[in-house]
């Protein structure tokens, strides 16, 4: 596989993963979590899907400060100047200035791709390729790539880009152009973007080289590009975390969609499939694990099942766990809580949390 040592990837690990509580909490976020069973946390299985897309000096994590440790403990590998800290959360434009400007000090020519740490991908192989080959394309032009997965279900939980099919462009014949972006959608309208074939999940997954995502920025979020700027004497020195802490709560709350991607005209949509999910639901979860022959899913040491169907069971603290008689249900253990919830009624489990 081809790799560029002007390759960079920026791993996003600041958020706090309310919907899946009690296993996710705001001292261990989802991200931190081996929430497959599989013996890796969610940000390790990102940064081993990365490997050999760039050179390990060439990872980025941006994380909030109260999760360095984790984060040191857990990608060891990672020196501490590319462990961004962020004083408070911004939402993902800031997140994405703040390394950017920092990247460019040091590498005008870097070609970026940015991703989300606690995201799921089943074919490793075949989102490599995908992002070689739209690394490529962005390496030689102004283009902003954002990743579109191509929609199995009328999903509402996702926002929808819809892509210009009727012209791939002429260096990438799988990159179009994107129409618009789509907020998440009702049923019906979900199945409607089903049936028409050019609407792509949005993955939250971008490529861009720097000096592309800078400019936009610059031209499109002004203020935030000036804050970024003043950073400029600072970065990789000591006094980079002091000025990162006084300037960044200046930064407006804004997510790069808002802030980049609907405002800007060089945007390109990569239409994928490799077994994607944002994991961001426990009904995600159970979508995307292994099943027994009733549907259900256990992650834990020692779980047994009676008369029971379409459970998601995630024990992994219990000596043991028995569930009877229950059908469509998450049965969540964590430090002391217990959960016992619907399936079907999972979008309440943050007023749960919170209660």
């Amino acid at each position: 596989m081809e790799m560029s040592v002007n390759n960079h990837v920026v791993i996003m690990a600041g958020g706090v993963g309310s919907r899946f509580w009690p296993m996710s909490s705001k001292e261990l976020p989802k991200q931190f979590i081996d929430v497959l069973g599989c013996g890796r946390t969610m940000i390790q299985l990102t940064i081993d899907r990365f490997k050999g897309i760039c050179p390990p000096e060439n990872v980025w994590v941006v994380t909030s400060a109260s999760y360095e440790s984790i984060v040191k403990e857990q990608l060891p590998e990672i020196p501490s100047s590319q462990i961004l800290l962020e004083p408070c959360r911004r939402n993902t434009a800031p997140c994405i200035a703040y390394v950017s400007w920092k990247i460019k000090s040091r590498n005008p020519k870097a070609n970026i791709v940015v991703t989300p740490s606690d995201h799921v991908v089943m074919d490793v192989n075949e989102f490599r390729r995908v992002i070689v080959s739209a690394m490529k394309f962005t390496s030689s032009s102004d283009a902003i790539v954002t990743l579109g997965m191509k929609a199995t279900r009328p999903e509402t939980g996702y926002g929808y880009i819809e892509g210009d099919l009727s012209m791939a462009c002429p260096s990438n014949k799988e990159i179009y152009r994107v129409d618009a972006f789509k907020e998440k959608p009702d049923l019906e309208t979900a199945q409607r973007y089903l049936q028409k074939k050019n609407y792509f999940w949005n993955a939250g997954i971008f490529v861009w080289n720097v000096s592309t995502i800078v400019n936009a920025l610059r031209v499109y979020q002004p203020a935030l590009g000036k804050i970024f700027e003043k950073m400029l004497p600072y970065y990789f020195t000591d006094k980079e975390q002091e000025m990162i802490n006084e300037l960044f709560p200046m930064c407006e709350n804004i997510s790069i969609d808002y802030a980049v991607m609907e405002k800007a005209d060089e945007i390109y949509v990569f239409p994928a499939s490799f077994g994607w999910s944002d994991l961001g639901t426990w009904g995600s979860l159970h979508e995307n694990s292994t099943k027994d022959a009733y549907g259900n899913v256990c992650i834990g040491e020692n779980i047994k099942l009676y008369e029971s169907r379409n459970c998601v069971v995630h024990t992994t603290q219990e000596k043991k766990v028995v569930v009877q008689g229950l059908d469509g249900y998450i049965i969540a253990e964590k430090n002391d809580t217990l959960l016992v919830c619907r399936l079907s009624e999972e979008q309440r489990i943050k007023e749960f949390s919170e209660d």
